[in-house]
């Protein structure tokens, strides 16, 4: 690929963000808390209780069309400098139409509840459970939350930074004949 290639790339990407960014701030102004552009990747960071609409949007609007929910993840903030809120759950989306990605993340502390994007996006469903199985984070609405990879009688949440790691079962190994 050639250095104008590149350029003129860099140029479409950086204008497809800031139709996203137009878009986003004309309709949701100031639920957008924080909002990140870095190595052409955009990050915006909401309020909770605009999740759900601002997720419909993404998806319904005919240039924006962020169609696959590629990814739900959580991130434990428990020893980062600005630890509060505790917790972000972080939305991967992608447009196939117009191949763009787009990061979106909730920040809730201990036990508060994020709203269920699964009547968005069915695939939310499993994503979803695995935050809460892992991290603990309930999502208020959810259709069938419950663990997906821990035993049900799993004590704790494997992924926050404070789970004692020592104290788990090991219930994968052999008892001594």
């Amino acid at each position: 690929m050639s250095d104008s290639e590149t350029r003129t790339d860099s140029r479409e990407e950086a204008q497809a963000e800031s139709l996203v960014l137009q878009r986003l701030r004309e309709q949701f102004g100031e639920a957008l808390r924080e909002v990140k552009v870095w190595r052409n990747e955009t990050t915006v960071v909401l309020s909770r209780q605009d999740l759900v609409r601002a997720c419909r949007f993404l998806r319904d609007d005919q240039d924006l069309a962020f169609d696959f929910l590629s990814d739900v993840t959580g991130v434990d903030r428990l020893k980062l400098p600005q630890a509060s809120p505790r917790f972000e759950v972080v939305y991967n989306l992608y447009s196939l139409q117009h191949r763009r990605r787009l990061r979106l993340k909730i920040r809730v502390d201990e036990g508060e509840a994020v709203p269920t994007v699964t009547g968005v996006w069915e695939t939310a469903n499993w994503h979803e459970r695995e935050v809460y199985d892992l991290f603990g984070v309930p999502f208020e609405g959810h259709p069938d939350l419950r663990r997906i990879l821990m035993p049900d009688d799993w004590e704790g949440h494997p992924l926050r930074k404070d789970y004692p790691v020592e104290a788990s079962p090991r219930w994968w190994e052999e008892e001594p004949a």
